[in-house]
């Protein structure tokens, strides 16, 4: 069986400046909020036969609104935030499949990272940007 072709975009160790959480005293704050973020998208938005913007998916304004949603105010949790971030991926018909990992460091004064992650497939990803689009109407 033949594997079939893919093509993806990474971001990896994205910092978001956001609030998620609620603490009390003596409770370990994170420093900061990483953002891994694999967008699956045609293969023919990867191989060229030209150089030019107009031949590729200009990922720049995701990373605008990712920044503008992860700013939006106070967080409870990963979560939500990591639906948001799904949501306006699905908002772009090239992106065909999504994987988001958001996690925060440190979880405890030693270190560690702790983080959620979401993966959606084709159909996922369809069925999210459905979802959206009548949401929004």
């Amino acid at each position: 069986m033949k594997a079939a072709s893919s093509g993806v975009i990474e971001l990896r160790d994205l910092p978001l400046n956001t609030a998620i959480g609620t603490y009390g005293p003596g409770d370990m704050v994170p420093d900061e909020h990483l953002l891994d973020l694999t967008l699956g998208i045609a293969v023919d938005q990867l191989l060229i036969a030209c150089d030019g913007m107009e031949h590729v998916f200009d990922y720049d304004p995701l990373i605008v609104e990712i920044d503008r949603l992860a700013a939006d105010g106070h967080y409870e949790t990963q979560e939500r935030l990591v639906t948001r971030i799904a949501m306006a991926c699905a908002s772009y018909p090239q992106i065909e499949r999504i994987e988001i990992c958001l996690k925060k460091r440190p979880v405890r004064h030693g270190g560690g990272s702790l983080g959620v992650r979401l993966s959606l497939d084709e159909q996922a990803t369809d069925a999210l940007r459905h979802h959206h689009t009548t949401a929004s109407a």
